[in-house]
């Protein structure tokens, strides 16, 4: 027989937990879930579908899958509190496969949810495998500074200013990588039939807001958990890790969608990847630079200058020579924390940028052009055919507005600092 105070206690412990998220819906459905487990009712699929979803008694079940995508939503929530703030818990309230309803089992049996026929079970296996990639890269690059490096470059580039405020410093070095969220499209059988990007949605949480103000698409989009990183950030770690490698112990490798304002504010953060997957780190970098996007993140604007530089690497030329765009920042946070972005607007961009401060000429010539500046940013003018990274120059550097980023001073303080004379050098 159901212990209802016991439910209740766990249902209490979930919601505290945070773990139901944002979602509107997500929590309507457990609430009703749990007073039909109170009072011992088994509501249907329609019922669910009136009551938590505002549908009228025409809806048809048959044909749209809304209640039962919901309810594999909320099952994960319950296995990842489980996983996580409830995972010493002996019992745990499960929802039986086939109901709509909360029952308490022993941990050991509570069953795990059987993804949708041809749909999830597919990309998990995707997604373990890009995680682990990152990592095994990790490693193996730190295996490649020991071996192959030249010990002299190294040190002379620990030496500089860019990295040796990283390195000599005790906080945690957060390594952050440009991903992107893709979710699935299904039919409504449930099963996959295509990935979907949406620049404006780049997290689950993105993901379930946007099914708030589109609720027809609820029963459509399903969270298959699946980022995936550009070619150049592991191009770009190649050339990164082995400086870091004395810090080994201290570092962490992120995604920017899981990267939280109090990492930004108080740990040192390395970005690499694509202008576009910046996450937040993005409207802080931009708020104190002279530089922000076009009509896309393949465009680059210069607010003093009125140049626009456009990147050519969307276009597939063969074998004919286009241009991308390098971008570098490095910045000092608030509490003394340093910000260092390497980025681009496609993969040539990022790579060459990577090899442009990884290198004791280049970066000298880098810090050279900007005064030595402890906060700038410089833009590459880069070289690619057929995707590879012929090589590239270094268009400019400018100082960063440090105060503009922190304390949000409007943008034509930012230029005005530059035409008045803050380090801005064009080279030729």
């Amino acid at each position: 027989m159901l212990d209802i105070h016991q439910l209740h206690a766990h249902a209490e412990r979930i919601r505290a937990s945070g773990v139901l998220g944002r979602s509107r819906l997500i929590r309507r459905l457990f609430d009703f879930l749990v007073d039909c487990s109170l009072t011992d009712r088994a509501p249907k699929e329609i019922e669910v579908a009136i009551d938590v979803f505002g549908k009228d008694a025409r809806f048809d079940v048959s044909q749209d899958a809304m209640v039962r995508v919901y309810i594999h939503k909320l099952r994960r929530k319950l296995e990842e509190f489980y996983a996580g703030a409830g995972r010493g818990e002996p019992q745990r309230m499960v929802i039986p496969k086939g109901a709509y309803r909360f029952v308490i089992e022993p941990a050991a049996e509570a069953p795990t949810e059987e993804p949708p026929a041809g749909g999830r079970s597919r990309w998990v296996p995707a997604a373990l495998g890009a995680s682990l990639l990152v990592n095994v890269l990790a490693l193996l690059f730190f295996g490649y500074v020991r071996w192959h490096s030249a010990p002299s470059d190294l040190a002379t580039l620990r030496e500089t200013p860019v990295w040796s405020r990283i390195l000599n410093d005790d906080r945690t070095i957060f390594v952050v990588l440009g991903d992107y969220y893709i979710f699935g499209e299904t039919d409504q059988s449930m099963e996959v039939k295509r990935l979907i990007r949406e620049f404006s949605i780049n997290s689950p949480a993105d993901l379930d807001q946007y099914l708030m103000l589109h609720p027809d698409l609820a029963s459509h989009y399903l969270d298959l958990q699946l980022n995936y990183l550009p070619t150049a950030v592991g191009y770009a770690l190649r050339d990164v890790m082995p400086l870091l490698a004395p810090a080994h112990k201290r570092i962490r490798l992120a995604l920017a969608s899981q990267i939280s304002p109090a990492v930004l504010t108080s740990a040192n953060v390395v970005y690499i990847g694509y202008l576009s997957g910046m996450g937040m780190l993005h409207d802080f970098v931009f708020a104190g630079s002279r530089f922000s996007e076009g009509k896309s993140y393949d465009e680059i604007v210069d607010h003093v200058t009125g140049q626009h530089y456009v990147s050519q690497a969307a276009v597939p030329r063969g074998e004919e020579k286009y241009h991308d765009y390098g971008y570098f920042a490095t910045f000092s946070g608030p509490s003394g924390n340093q910000i260092v972005v390497i980025s681009g607007t496609r993969d040539v961009a990022v790579m060459h940028t990577a090899e442009a401060v990884t290198q004791p000429e280049t970066l000298e010539q880098l810090t050279s052009s900007a005064h030595d500046a402890q906060s700038f940013e410089a833009l590459y003018d880069v070289y690619g055919m057929d995707r590879m990274n012929l090589g590239g120059k270094l268009l400019l550097t400018s100082k960063l507005n440090t105060s503009r980023i922190w304390t949000g001073e409007p943008r034509d303080a930012v230029t005005a600092a530059v035409t008045a004379g803050g380090p801005a050098r064009a080279l030729k």
